[in-house]
C-alpha cells in the first residue's frame, strides 16, 4: 500500500513538473462509442428463388453463418448485433404487410442466437421493407453514445405500397440510424436502381460479390477513417489554422465534431478521425464565419475537406489617449448590412476574412470608416483622441451639443436637463450646443454657443 501512494506522488510530481516547464500530458483519448448493426434480412417467398450453388435463402444463409463467425471471433469488440426478419410468418397469399419482427436483440452474446435463428428460417410471406425499417428504428434502445447502422439483405422491392426511401429518411433525419447499407440478391438492374435512396447499395450478382460486399460493409461500419480540413488563404496554400471547426452530419444535422483547428508537427493540417457512414458539412468560425461544402468522407482513404478561408489583420489605433481613458468600441459590418461581424475595442487587433468592411465607431460623435481586409497584411486605421467639453450652465436646461462643420448640424448628444454641470468626451473638432432653461415657456429663450474641442485638452464652456 505505501509503495502504491509512492508511485501515485511520483507520478503527480512528474505531471506537474511537465506542466510547469509547458510540456503537454499526452490528450484524452476519446472513447469509441458503440456500433450497433441490425441486420434485416429477407425471408420473403421469392428467397426460394435458385442462386448460384443453391436457393437463394440458403446462400445467404451460408455467407451471413461465415460472417458472423468471424465477428465471433473478435476480442473485447466494440459493436452488438441484432436481428430482424420480415416475410417468414405468413404465407402469402395472402399478402400480410405487417410479417416483420425483431428476432434476436442488441447484446453482446448475440451472435450465436442469430446464427441459430438464421439457420430455422424458411421463406414464406411478402417484401414490407418500408415498414420493417420503421419498426427497426424501435429496435435500437436508448444509448448516449452509439452508431446505429442498418444492413438490409433483400431479393425483392417493396411489395406494400409503401415507401422504403421515406423510411430510410425519416430515421435518418430523426439521428437514430446512420445512412444504411443495402445488399440487393439478384436483383434486376432496373429493379436495383430502387434502393439507391435507401442507402449505400451494393448489387450482388455472384455469391462472391455478396461475401465481398459483408466484408466491405462491416469494415465501413466498424472502422474510422482519416481526414484533414484544408482552410486555404489569399494564395490557395493550406495554411489557415487555430479556428474553432464544428462538423455537422448534413442528415440528421446533429454534431459530430467540435474542434479547434491545429497544424501538427509537420505544418499540415492535423488528422482527425471522421465515421465513413456520415456525410459531413461544417462551419469555421472567421469573422465572418465560413462553410465547409456537403462532403463525403470514403473509408480505407485520408480525406480531404475544407474551404477558401483568406484572412487579414485590422489594427485600430486612438493616437495620444491619455491614461485610464477606456478605449471606444469599433462595430465591424459587412457593408450594406445591418449584421455585426464583430466588437473590436481601439488598441486591438483582430483578424478578419478577406473583404470590405465599414466600422462604426462609437466615439462622440460617432466615427465611421470602410476598410479593406487584405490576405497576409494588417490594415491600420488610427484616429485621434477625444478632448472633454465642461459645460456649466446657470440653470439646468433642455437642448443637445452638436458638431459643426460649415452649416451642418451633425446631432451628438442630448443635455442632461437635470443637471447644471455636464462633461463629455468629445473628438476633436467645432461644437454648438443649443440650449433652454427647461423652466422656460417660450421659444426665445434658447440660446447656443459654439465651442472647439482638442485632443487630449478641457474646453471650459461657461453657458449664460
Amino acid at each position: 500500500m505505501l509503495r502504491r501512494r509512492l508511485y501515485a506522488l511520483l507520478f503527480f510530481a512528474c505531471t506537474f513538473g511537465a506542466w510547469a516547464q509547458g510540456v503537454l500530458p499526452p490528450p484524452e483519448k476519446k472513447p469509441e462509442p458503440l456500433t450497433r448493426i441490425l441486420f434485416v434480412f429477407d425471408a420473403s417467398n421469392s428467397m426460394y428463388g435458385r442462386w448460384q450453388t443453391g436457393t437463394r435463402m440458403e446462400v445467404a444463409q451460408r455467407l451471413m453463418r461465415e460472417l458472423l463467425d468471424s465477428l465471433g471471433r473478435i476480442e473485447k469488440p466494440q459493436f452488438e448485433l441484432a436481428l430482424r426478419v420480415y416475410g417468414h410468418q405468413k404465407p402469402v397469399p395472402p399478402q400480410d404487410c405487417n410479417d416483420t419482427r425483431l428476432e434476436v436483440a442488441f447484446s453482446p452474446t448475440s451472435i450465436p442466437r442469430i446464427q441459430k435463428t438464421l439457420a430455422g428460417l424458411r421463406p414464406m410471406g411478402t417484401t414490407p421493407i418500408a415498414r420493417s425499417l420503421i419498426k427497426a428504428g424501435s429496435d435500437f434502445p436508448e444509448c448516449a453514445d452509439c452508431r446505429n447502422i442498418i444492413i438490409l439483405i433483400t431479393d425483392g422491392v417493396e411489395a406494400c405500397d409503401e415507401d422504403p426511401c421515406a423510411a430510410s429518411r425519416i430515421l435518418q433525419q430523426r439521428g437514430v440510424i446512420l445512412k444504411p447499407f443495402v445488399i440487393g440478391i439478384g436483383l434486376e438492374t432496373n429493379l436495383a436502381k430502387n434502393f439507391g435512396c435507401v442507402g449505400t447499395y451494393y448489387d450482388a450478382g455472384d455469391e462472391q460479390t455478396f461475401s465481398k460486399a459483408l466484408n466491405v460493409i462491416m469494415t465501413q461500419a466498424l472502422d474510422n477513417t482519416t481526414a484533414q480540413i484544408n482552410l486555404l488563404d489569399h494564395r490557395g496554400v493550406s495554411a489557415e489554422t487555430n479556428l474553432p471547426v464544428v462538423l455537422h452530419n448534413v442528415t440528421s444535422g446533429q454534431t459530430e465534431e467540435a474542434i479547434v483547428h491545429t497544424m501538427n508537427y509537420a505544418g499540415q493540417p492535423d488528422t482527425l478521425d471522421l465515421d465513413p457512414l456520415v456525410t459531413y458539412r461544417g462551419t469555421v468560425y472567421t469573422l465572418p464565419p465560413v462553410e465547409i461544402p456537403s462532403s463525403e468522407v470514403h473509408a480505407g482513404k485520408h480525406n480531404h475537406l475544407g474551404t477558401l478561408a483568406a484572412q487579414g489583420s485590422l489594427r485600430l489605433n486612438m493616437v495620444n489617449v491619455p491614461n485610464r481613458q477606456s478605449m471606444p468600441l469599433a462595430v465591424v459590418r459587412k457593408p450594406g448590412s445591418t449584421e455585426i461581424v464583430h466588437v473590436q475595442p481601439l488598441g486591438s487587433e483582430q483578424r478578419y476574412l478577406v473583404g470590405t468592411y465599414e466600422l462604426d465607431i462609437l466615439t462622440l460623435p460617432r466615427y465611421r470608416q470602410t476598410v479593406v481586409v487584405e490576405g497576409g497584411k494588417t490594415t491600420e486605421l488610427s484616429i485621434p483622441a477625444p478632448g472633454n467639453a465642461s459645460l456649466t450652465l446657470k440653470i439646468a436646461s433642455i437642448g443637445a451639443v452638436f458638431l459643426r462643420e460649415n452649416d451642418d448640424w451633425t446631432y451628438v448628444v442630448p443635455l442632461d436637463d437635470a443637471q447644471t454641470r455636464q462633461s463629455f468626451a468629445l473628438q476633436p473638432g467645432t461644437y454648438t450646443v443649443l440650449y433652454r432653461p427647461k423652466s422656460a415657456q417660450q421659444t426665445a429663450y434658447s440660446k447656443s454657443s459654439t465651442f472647439t474641442v482638442t485632443s487630449g485638452a478641457t474646453a471650459i464652456v461657461n453657458l449664460q
